[in-house]
């Protein structure tokens, strides 16, 4: 892999796939992105994509940068918009000035000299997909005003299907596709953080494809605050996606010489559907520096939520301690409610020490009970927010983020702290770090509970601020304590994006414990992240968010493909589902390095009742298959199942891990489900097996072994 210059042409050489610019224009403009072209044919580009000028239209044809001017003619969306006090330099029209290269990362320098704004354009390469980003630099001696920045990368015309993911709280990552529109097509998010509903990521490729077949382009921005997600089609048959950072008025204001930089988009291309830009996102995911990373086994999580909610007592959570080592529980989390006035979710945000009341002796009586059964002990914040019933809030209202003049609007009796504010910033630095310095904590569950609405430190807009204040409050966290993990929540999935998981090691995924929406939430989640850092818990028989009861053998069967945890009062079970949950953790600990280091196929099944999905180990030696009968069949038997990512020449024994009972839905199962079975790869991939026989709302997993 490299990045070379071929002609005017920068060339970035990908595993799969490769990426080509051409920088004559200033900003660099992508000529192609797919399957590697010889260097001899890149000469030809310009040939090959010379249009001609149609009639009735402007003499030049403005390029599609990263960055594309209105300055130079283009009349879609801006690359950049923006102005200084007395109006000028709100087009600007850059000219190259330089071209650097590095091992594996690329700066183009782009300069209008009227406007006096600087482009830099990033290129960092991935192993095999490609980060992008833009350094807008106001080199004058007044303000330059930044009213929106965003990326654009042009797809061929064949790319005439969007897919992208949608959703709500306790419903995240539905995956939701439509035809490309004529026009254009926008879904931004306004909601402070990367949303449930507007996740900043989309696809694009030829209509119908699928998770194993078409050629598509996929785009997720590493940005957890507001963001830009536009496509557009232009009247001269050119498609562009842009995303960026969604910028309120004023949010960012330049001063001379000063610099904005945009979050990195990083992009990937497939011949081979939407499983090639999802195993490409994962590579990503897992190569990239985070401290400690995920380089040991993820521990099985006992969270207390469910368990307990607020109702925090000593000898109920060692007990709970207790169950939880007994059934391979690695690591206990202690979940809200331990700190000063907090018995329900009205008060308390913002007081950061642990309350006397319930704790007269402190956390380490628990504490050191927990480590004693050989686990590690974790706990809860929600450093951004601040309940007006609080000691923080009483002695400084001020310290909130609100408009001048307005009363602010609440969320779960929430209001939100403004850590741009350096009083602020240092008083929950302090307070994080000293319960993290006097406590022996090896887990932070990092909460944001509710949207930014009308977000402002004074007069200024602070939404991009706060963003970035989070990200440096955890960097400082993590400097003070870099053994620490972090996981990222927000209302669930409300905060999952590229750039949270560069100081994070795990994302709560859903505050649904549901096996039947996790089913769905999950598949949308691996779209973008792989197993490991995808927290997934096994959850009461009823759950509380949609109060669907389901057996122990859906539950479990969904959760055992992520980041395992138990979220589940085990101090009521029955002995019997004890003892199932122990053979469900052993059985997960013992597939789980294979489960957090495969590559994850998402199989295409004609049957929408059916949900299935495979992780395949490095070598190919064997996988593991999870088959969910989500509603009744399409058919009076199951259809066949055609599997992926497997050693075509390799012979493989499939049996079926038994995980707490199957209740098959015929009289009769399949032979394989029986008595096992053995194929080669390429049986199994062609022809498929036959999908067992299954009641709605369960689930098989079965393990291929060569």
């Amino acid at each position: 892999m490299t990045i070379r210059e071929v002609d005017s042409y920068l060339v970035v050489d990908l595993e799969e796939s490769q990426f080509i610019l051409d920088t004559k224009f200033g900003v660099p403009l992508v000529v192609h992105h797919g399957a590697a072209l010889k260097d001899t044919d890149i000469g030809n580009l310009p040939s090959l994509g010379s249009r001609g000028i149609a009639r009735a239209v402007l003499d030049v044809e403005a390029p599609a940068s990263l960055c594309p001017e209105h300055g130079s003619g283009w009349q879609g969306r801006p690359g950049l918009s923006g102005h200084r006090p007395d109006g000028s330099g709100w087009a600007p029209r850059c000219e190259l000035r330089n071209v650097s290269i590095g091992d594996s990362v690329a700066r183009i320098i782009a300069v209008d000299d009227l406007a006096q704004v600087e482009i830099s354009t990033e290129i960092e390469q991935m192993p095999n997909s490609v980060r992008v980003r833009l350094l807008v630099r106001n080199l004058g001696d007044t303000d330059y005003h930044l009213d929106e920045v965003v990326m654009t990368v042009p797809v061929p015309e064949r790319a005439g299907e969007v897919l992208h993911l949608t959703g709500y709280w306790s419903h995240e990552f539905q995956v939701e596709r439509l035809p490309w529109p004529k026009g254009a097509l926008s879904f931004d998010n306004r909601r402070g953080r990367t949303s449930h509903d507007r996740v900043p990521a989309v696809w694009v490729g030829v209509p119908g494809f699928g998770e194993n077949h078409g050629d598509v382009w996929g785009f997720t921005l590493g940005w957890s605050g507001n963001a830009i997600n536009h496509l557009e089609r232009l009247t001269d048959g050119r498609r562009v996606v842009q995303l960026g950072e969604a910028l309120a008025p004023n949010d960012v204001v330049l001063g001379p010489h000063e610099t904005y930089e945009t979050p990195w988009l990083e992009v990937a291309a497939s011949s081979r559907g939407l499983n090639g830009i999802s195993q490409a996102f994962h590579q990503s995911i897992r190569t990239q520096e985070v401290t400690p990373r995920v380089d040991k086994p993820r521990p099985v999580i006992l969270n207390t939520w469910e368990a307990v909610y607020f109702n925090h007592d000593l000898q109920t959570l060692k007990k709970l301690a207790d169950r939880a080592a007994e059934v391979g529980g690695e690591r206990f989390v202690l979940d809200d409610g331990w700190f000063q006035g907090r018995r329900s979710d009205n008060a308390g945000l913002g007081d950061w020490w642990v309350d006397a009341d319930i704790w007269p002796n402190g956390l380490d009586p628990l504490i050191n009970h927990v480590t004693s059964l050989g686990m590690e002990f974790g706990i809860w914040f929600e450093p951004e927010m601040v309940n007006p019933d609080s000691d923080l809030y009483r002695a400084h209202p001020e310290w909130v983020l609100s408009a001048e003049g307005y009363e602010p609007i609440q969320g779960r009796q929430q209001l939100v702290l403004n850590l741009g504010n350096p009083d602020v910033f240092h008083y929950l630095l302090d307070k994080l770090d000293r319960v993290l310095a006097d406590h022996d904590i090896s887990y932070v569950k990092w909460d944001m509970n509710r949207d930014l609405i009308h977000p402002s430190d004074g007069p200024r807009a602070a939404t991009h601020n706060h963003t970035l204040a989070v990200y440096a409050l955890i960097d400082q966290l993590r400097e003070r304590h870099p053994g620490v993990e972090i996981e990222s929540c927000a209302s669930g999935g409300g905060r999952a994006d590229f750039e949270i998981l560069k100081r994070t090691e795990r994302i709560w995924t859903s505050d649904s414990n549901d096996a039947f929406e996790r089913q769905r939430i999950q598949r949308g989640f691996s779209m973008l992240m792989p197993p490991e850092v995808m927290g997934a818990h096994i959850g009461p028989p009823t759950s509380h968010t949609s109060h669907r009861t389901h057996a122990l053998s859906f539950r479990a069967s969904t959760a055992f493909f992520g980041h395992l945890g138990i979220e589940w009062n085990v101090m009521t079970v029955s002995d019997q589902d004890r003892k199932l949950i122990s053979q469900i953790v052993a059985k997960h600990k013992r597939h789980r390095e294979l489960l957090h280091g495969g590559t994850v196929w998402r199989l295409d099944v004609a049957d929408p009742a059916v949900l299935s999905h495979m992780v395949v180990a490095p070598d190919r030696s064997e996988a593991l298959v999870s088959f969910a009968q989500m509603d009744l069949p399409a058919g009076t038997s199951p259809l066949p199942l055609r599997l992926a990512g497997l050693n075509p020449d390799q012979v493989y024994k499939l049996n079926v891990i038994e995980i707490g009972g199957l209740g098959p839905a015929s009289n009769t199962q399949t032979e394989w489900m029986e008595h096992g079975l053995s194929a080669s790869g390429h049986l199994l991939e062609t022809v498929g097996l036959q999908a067992p026989n299954m009641n709605p709302e369960s689930a098989v997993i079965f393990h291929l072994t060569s």
